[in-house]
């Protein structure tokens, strides 16, 4: 709970932070990205170059600006030398002779870390064309997957069709094997009921206690994952189960790689909008 601890320190010193989320809830941190310029750096840590999944873009600070109470995650189509290149290295990340897309992902880890609660996200997100956005968690202290991982939302094409997934995955008894409760449905599910769905901004909420991580967009529930089931191997992961172990946040904007498709220019630049990040205790 120390981590917790210091989610409540940064709501105290911002009375703004503090307050009442209404239905048993309470709210102990919160991010509302109303200062114009870089992310608040007391909160957030930036990934850089090409991180994971083979995407196409490489990671930047520069992408992530706060404007007019918004964080925007840009992706933009630039080329320049890739300065991890070796010509004929195996690994993807230095294969590669030019950047040709930058990006940013942002991360709250060592600095916002909480234990059960609720997190709530309002955004608005690109769809289709190579679009990878993604509201997701992370553990701390063991290798991916067994710090367990839990997906609020990702965007990208599933079958070909754009896709709201709900996803936690945790550790298997082989290395970076995951053991995946996955979840997904159609953007075009959403748009039927909404035409402007797509160009709207959307609520993703997990709440999440000692017996289960359930997933929200909008109110309507996309997935259940029973903690009872979410426990590692043990030889890779300590038979410890993660989802009950403090948790940190990321927001990034992904382009291409093993799940964003095939990537449309012409929505260069890219632009990912969060309006708030808020994290709800419940009340004693």
């Amino acid at each position: 709970m120390r981590k917790l601890a210091l989610s409540l320190l940064l709501a105290a010193t911002c009375p703004a932070l503090a307050g009442d989320g209404g239905d048993g809830w309470r709210l102990v941190w919160s991010d509302e990205f109303d200062t114009d310029g870089a992310p608040n750096e007391i909160v957030w840590n930036y990934e850089q170059g090409f991180v994971r999944n083979e995407e196409d873009q490489w990671y930047q600070p520069a992408n992530a600006r706060c404007k007019d109470g918004l964080l925007v995650i840009e992706a933009r189509k630039e080329r320049r030398p890739n300065p991890l290149y070796e010509a004929g290295s195996k690994d993807w990340r230095r294969s590669r002779e030019y950047i040709d897309y930058t990006a940013a992902s942002i991360n709250t880890a060592r600095k916002v870390e909480f234990l059960y609660g609720r997190l709530e996200v309002r955004a608005r997100i690109p769809v289709g064309g190579g679009a990878w956005p993604a509201i997701w968690t992370l553990g701390s202290g063991l290798d991916w997957p067994s710090c367990g991982e839990i997906d609020v939302m990702e965007c990208y094409p599933v079958e070909g069709e754009p896709s709201l997934l709900a996803n936690a995955a945790w550790g298997s008894d082989r290395p970076y094997n995951a053991v995946w409760d996955s979840s997904h449905k159609p953007v075009a599910d959403f748009v039927k009921a909404d035409a402007d769905w797509a160009s709207k901004f959307h609520v993703w909420r997990m709440d999440w206690d000692e017996s289960a991580i359930r997933l929200y967009v909008d109110g309507l529930l996309l997935n259940t994952v029973e903690l009872k089931k979410t426990v590692n191997g043990k030889a890779e992961g300590q038979g410890v189960n993660p989802f009950t172990r403090p948790q940190y946040i990321l927001l990034n904007l992904a382009i291409g790689g093993m799940n964003g498709g095939d990537i449309d220019d012409s929505m260069m630049p890219m632009k990912y909008e969060i309006d708030y990040v808020r994290v709800y205790q419940k009340k004693q």
